[in-house]
C-alpha cells in the first residue's frame, strides 16, 4: 500500500463519511472514492458498506483497520523521531579535541553554541592523536576538532577555525635551536619522530614528506603515543618533530626549543565529523565554532 492509500483508508474508517474525509485529506470526494475502490479491488472484497446515508466498515475492513492503525502510528512515530534527530538541535553533542589550542577554541565555541541552543548539552573530551579517528568512527564522538584536512570518504571537514605557522621542536642543545628559522631541507640532517600510525600521513609527518624538496631522504626515528611523549623524546635528544606555533605557548619546556619553518604552509584546524552523522546539532556547532573563530584568540 502507498502512503496516500493508507491515509485515505484510515481517515475514511474514522470519519465514515466521504465528504469529511475529502476535506480532512484536502482532496476531492471523487478521489477518495477512487482510492478506496482501488484498495478494494486489490483486497478482493469490500472494505466499506455504503448506502445513500451511511458508510460502515465491513468485517474485513474492520480487521484491516485494527491491524493497520497501530502499525502506521509506529511508522509515523519512527519517522518523526528520525526527523527530530536529524533536524533538531536538542539532546547531547559529544565533541573531542586534539591539542591545547583546539581545546581552548572548543571551549569558546561551546559557550557560543550553548548560548544559542540551551536545549543541547555538550560533552567535551580530550583525545590523544592515536585514538582520535577511531573514537570518531566508533560513534564515541560526534565532532572532532583536529588538524585539517582529514581525508576519507566517510569524513566531512568543516570550516578552518585556526591557522598557525609550523615550527620544528628540537632539543634545546641542538644546533638548529640557535637558528631563527629552519627549512624542510634541514629535516634530512636529523631523525624525525613519528606520531601514532593510526593517523593519516599529514599528521604523522606534518609539513614534512619522506623526501626533502631536493630529494634527500628524511631519517625516520622512533614512534610516540602522545604529544607529551613526543616532546619528552625531543627533549632527550632522540629526534625532532614538526608542530604548530601554539606549542610555544602551551607546551614550553626548558629542554625543547621551537624554531619556525620558513618554507612550509600553515597548519589548519577545524571540526571533522562522519559524513553519515551530519545532523542539525553537528551543523549548528560547526557554525558556532566558525563564528567564534572570527574573534581572535587572546
Amino acid at each position: 500500500m502507498e502512503r496516500y492509500e493508507i491515509e485515505a483508508f484510515l481517515a475514511l474508517a474514522e470519519e465514515l463519511h466521504f465528504g469529511r474525509t475529502a476535506v480532512r485529506l484536502r482532496i476531492t470526494t471523487a478521489r477518495v472514492s477512487q482510492i478506496i475502490g482501488k484498495l478494494e479491488r486489490r483486497v478482493g472484497a469490500p472494505l466499506f458498506e455504503r448506502t445513500s446515508r451511511t458508510v460502515a466498515l465491513t468485517p474485513i475492513g474492520r480487521r484491516l483497520h485494527e491491524e493497520l492503525r497501530p502499525a502506521f502510528e509506529r511508522v509515523e512515530a519512527a519517522f518523526a523521531g528520525a526527523v527530530a534527530a536529524g533536524r533538531g538541535v536538542g539532546g547531547r553533542l559529544r565533541v573531542g579535541f586534539v591539542g591545547a589550542a583546539a581545546g581552548q577554541l572548543l571551549v569558546r565555541a561551546t559557550d557560543r553554541f550553548s548560548a544559542r541552543h540551551p536545549e543541547c548539552e555538550v560533552d567535551i573530551h580530550e583525545v590523544q592523536m592515536g585514538e582520535a579517528l577511531e573514537r570518531l568512527r566508533a560513534d564515541r564522538l560526534d565532532v572532532l576538532i583536529a588538524c585539517l584536512p582529514l581525508s576519507g570518504a566517510d569524513l566531512a571537514n568543516g570550516p578552518v577555525l585556526l591557522s598557525e605557522p609550523r615550527m620544528l621542536a628540537v632539543p634545546a642543545g641542538h644546533e638548529l635551536a640557535a637558528r631563527t628559522s629552519v627549512s624542510v631541507e634541514d629535516l634530512a640532517r636529523t631523525e624525525l619522530l613519528r606520531a601514532p600510525c593510526s593517523l593519516p600521513d599529514h599528521w604523522r609527518e606534518p609539513g614534512s614528506p619522506r623526501l626533502t624538496p631536493a630529494g634527500r631522504p628524511i631519517p625516520v626515528g622512533r614512534s610516540a603515543a602522545t604529544f607529551q611523549e613526543i616532546l619528552t623524546l625531543v627533549g632527550a635528544g632522540l629526534g625532532v618533530f614538526p608542530v604548530g606555533a601554539h606549542a610555544v605557548r602551551f607546551h614550553a619546556r626548558p629542554d625543547v626549543a621551537f624554531v619556525p619553518f620558513h618554507d612550509t604552509p600553515p597548519l589548519e584546524w577545524g571540526p571533522v565529523w562522519r559524513a553519515s552523522r551530519a545532523t542539525a546539532r553537528v551543523r549548528a556547532f560547526a557554525e558556532s565554532a566558525a563564528d567564534t573563530a572570527r574573534t581572535a584568540m587572546p
